[in-house]
């Protein structure tokens, strides 16, 4: 008779879920109980930038796929678009148990790492406890906190396509095709490709030592069966995001990580991919790697100062210096942080640094291999020009790494590993048979972790603990600093320390069955638990979270509602700040500037060579008194009507060069290279001149009338209508930003070629006469993507279904017999 052990078979994974639920509420708490919401930068910026986007899609049920809020205009690719792939939201929603967004990924993120260890066969009671400490480690923690939520979303679910692809590596075909395709799915639709990236660079690895012993053992055939099963699962899985993957890869060509095509004058990348210096800006330090062990190694993150701190003998120095202007200077100064780098405290966890060494002495060599390498090679990536030789190698010749920036994220790598090896080592340590040897790597594994952190806490002193600039300071300052980044690696070391003693003395407990099982589950989980979320604390707490009905970031301030009484098409040039890295203003109005890791590199070379020059002489000019900004062409083609300096009511200028949306000009210079089309541009008295390529593109003639007037009398951010009466035929400039996909102009129904001019502005040839003028947004990659994408989900629906319905039927049948 077939049954179903309720204790064995089904109580740990509630347990396991109910576990995970408690976890996330008790964390997040302020969310569930004082009705908060995270307060995060980025995700701040993104409503700036989607905002018309989402009106469009409230008031019409249209996508707009391309929006003017920001840079000018932009696609809407990798800023808000709705796809048919509601199928694969659904599961996302069912995993996470409908839990808010975006703390639902961290409960996502203990799913999919408790499968990833039953699939390795770890026993769920311990599944749970590593599933816990990936979590909640501050990898994630900390891009939570940053509002990296599409990257955390796509973290989380690494390991679930890691599980599927190994169970269908252990001859579980179905069920391992099926969680493939699932777990690849949900991946994919977060749309973080740089995550898929180092994903695929853990797949690849795993896959090549798989080929090697399939090679040894003589089973390639089985290889192949086993192979061919998952390209079937990763078809299936890429079909449902394959618009966007369509729509990224048309546009990536086009944004700051695809090919320039300036040679002379000064870039935003290099030739092809992103510049060295911007993908490496954010690379780890070179002792960076050792907050995976101990977190306060380099002294924290950039928000902790030692003044805030009563009993840091920096504070004390400050004030017995008894000078409070100088301490009062010198406060700035006196961070924990003594990296070279920017910051990145990722801390692994102490205990999970223990189990990854008694992983190197009890796991199966080929997993050992595999996530060592993955280990090495995620902090090695991570280390960027800090290991120079190195990272410019795999820069400049490995495919598509250039395209991606902010390095330190390749530390997910050893996130997953470290954890992964040490549970499938604890598992096989705790089912040995009790003898010397299995005792001696144990205390090995305990000596050389515990006794790393031992020895950094004894020779701490000899750090210097100074970064660059510091030495300028007073000698009194820097002793008392010194003395205080000191003590906290000394202080985090032994606390390391304290942990892997703990940790370790439970586990010989257990495996001299002095204990059992269950304790040592329970009290792995308690140091775990106790371990990451008091170091999560220091980088998330409070000041992480705002009421839920704070809008205080996009609320319009007074100056923008003085704009707001304009209701004409124009755009607003926020002079306080880095126009460039800023969407507060796309939220009320379309922005020169904006905030995006892959804006249009045309427009950042514009930017950069043309405005930036242009918005330091208008500056000076204000400052002096003049008010005539006739010579700033590159600001006024762009149409910016309002230069704002302020939120006050009167904090802005009305800029009455601004040329308007669309205007006729006398003379079309002809160039006959980018280079030459930027510099022309860029000299350009643009409300008369039109500057083409004409390498590229054809012109009738090189001068023209511009007696007539065109007016824009309908906008939406896909659909644009003019009305044009020309004396003569005409050359017109349209203050909108070139792409060259999707993108059509119609002439009184006929369709015309839209021209590039002043390097990133669209332009038409018009004849004499009256006309209508539309341009309208209908890329083809979104049209036939999104019917794939529903196509897919569909099949995706059905194979995960079916691979449940006949897994839940074969375990049936292997309990019966069991039973039998």
């Amino acid at each position: 008779m077939k049954s179903i052990n309720f204790t064995k078979h089904i109580l740990p994974h509630l347990i396991a879920v109910l576990t995970f639920l408690i976890v996330t509420v008790i964390f997040f708490n302020p969310i569930f109980f004082d009705n908060k919401a995270l307060e995060q930068h980025d995700i701040n910026q993104w409503k700036g930038g989607a905002q018309e986007l989402i009106e469009f899609r409230e008031q019409t049920g249209e996508e707009g796929l391309w929006t003017n809020s920001m840079f000018g205009g932009m696609p809407a690719y990798l800023i808000d678009v709705d796809w048919s792939d509601s199928i694969v939201g659904k599961f996302k929603q069912v995993l996470s148990i409908f839990l808010p967004h975006p703390i639902k990924n961290i409960f996502l993120a203990f799913v999919s790492f408790y499968i990833l260890l039953l699939s390795f066969k770890v026993r769920p009671y311990l599944a749970i406890v590593g599933a816990l400490g990936f979590g909640l480690s501050t990898y994630m923690i900390i891009g939570l906190g940053a509002g990296h939520n599409s990257r955390i979303g796509a973290v989380a679910l690494m390991p679930m396509v890691l599980a599927g692809i190994h169970l269908a590596f252990r001859n579980r075909l179905f069920l391992g095709c099926g969680v493939t395709a699932l777990g690849l799915a949900l991946h994919l639709r977060e749309n973080h490709l740089q995550i898929t990236y180092y994903l695929l660079l853990i797949v690849l690895i795993y896959g090549a030592i798989e080929l090697i012993q399939a090679i040894k053992e003589k089973t390639l055939a089985d290889f192949a069966k086993r192979l061919a099963v998952l390209i079937l699962a990763a078809t299936i899985a890429l079909g449902t995001f394959i618009g966007k993957l369509w729509t990224t890869h048309e546009y990536s060509k086009y944004s700051i990580r695809g090919k320039s095509e300036l040679t002379q004058v000064q870039s935003s990348g290099e030739k092809s991919g992103l510049s060295k210096d911007y993908a490496f800006q954010y690379s780890n330090d070179p002792w960076g790697p050792m907050t995976l062990l101990v977190p306060n190694f380099l002294g924290g993150g950039y928000g902790q100062f030692f003044v805030q701190e009563e009993d840091s003998e920096t504070l004390k120095a400050l004030q017995r210096a008894g000078d409070q202007q100088m301490a009062n200077q010198l406060a700035r100064y006196s961070s924990s942080y003594w990296g070279e780098k920017p910051p990145a405290p990722y801390y692994v966890g102490a205990i999970f640094c223990f189990l990854f060494v008694l992983g190197l002495f009890f796991a199966e060599k080929k997993y050992v291999i595999w996530l060592s390498i993955v280990s090495l090679f995620g902090i090695i990536l991570s280390l960027g020009d800090s290991f120079a030789s190195f990272n410019y190698f795999m820069f400049d010749y490995f495919p598509g790494y250039n395209k991606f920036r902010s390095v330190t994220f390749t530390m997910i790598m050893p996130f997953i590993a470290f954890p992964l090896l040490g549970f499938v080592g604890l598992e096989n340590l705790l089912k040995s048979d009790q003898n010397k040897e299995v005792k001696k790597k144990l205390y090995m594994a305990l000596g050389i972790s515990g006794g790393l952190c031992l020895l950094i806490a004894i020779l701490a002193g000899i750090a210097s603990f100074t970064k660059g600039g510091e030495e300028q300071l007073p000698v009194w300052f820097t002793s008392a600093l010194k003395a205080d980044r000191e003590a906290l690696m000394r202080a985090d070391a032994l606390r390391s320390m304290l942990f892997i003693l703990l940790g370790g003395v439970a586990i010989y407990l257990a495996y001299l069955k002095k204990i059992n099982f269950g304790v040592l589950a329970i009290t792995l989980g308690v140091l775990v638990l106790l371990d990451t979320t008091l170091i999560d604390k220091r980088h998330f707490g409070e000041e992480n979270y705002r009421r839920s009905s704070d809008r205080s970031f996009i609320a319009p301030t007074e100056a923008d509602k003085q704009i707001l009484k304009d209701k004409s098409q124009y755009r607003v040039y926020n002079l306080q700040s880095d126009a460039m890295s800023e969407a507060r203003t796309s939220y009320h109005h379309h922005s020169i500037g904006g905030y995006h890791g892959a804006k249009m590199r045309r427009y950042q070379d514009f930017y950069t060579n043309c405005i930036e020059g242009q918005r330091s002489k208008l500056i000076s000019g204000v400052q002096n008194g003049n008010m005539d900004f006739s010579n700033y062409g590159a600001i006024n083609m762009l149409n910016a009507k309002y230069l704002t300096f302020g939120p006050d009511k009167g904090d802005f200028i009305i800029n009455e060069n601004a040329l308007g949306n669309a205007w006729l000009v006398d003379v079309v210079k002809p160039v006959n290279s980018p280079d030459e089309e930027l510099e022309a541009t860029c000299m350009a008295s643009t409300d008369s001149v039109a500057v083409v390529d004409v390498s590229k593109f054809d012109v009738n003639k090189s001068t023209y009338s511009n007696a007539g007037v065109i007016k824009l009398y309908s906008y939406a951010p896909n659909k644009l209508e003019y009305t044009a009466e020309l004396a003569d035929d005409g050359f017109a400039v349209f203050s909108e930003i070139y792409y060259p996909h999707g993108w059509t102009a119609t002439i009184d129904g006929k369709e015309t070629e839209i021209k590039r001019a002043n390097f990133i502005l669209r332009a038409l040839e018009i004849p004499a006469g009256k006309h209508e003028i539309v341009f309208e947004f209908k890329p083809k990659a979104y049209a036939v993507g999104d019917t794939l994408i529903l196509i897919s989900c569909i099949l995706l629906l059905l194979l995960v279904l079916g691979s449940i319905g006949y897994s839940a039927k074969k375990s049936l049948s292997q309990v019966g017999e069991a039973d039998e």
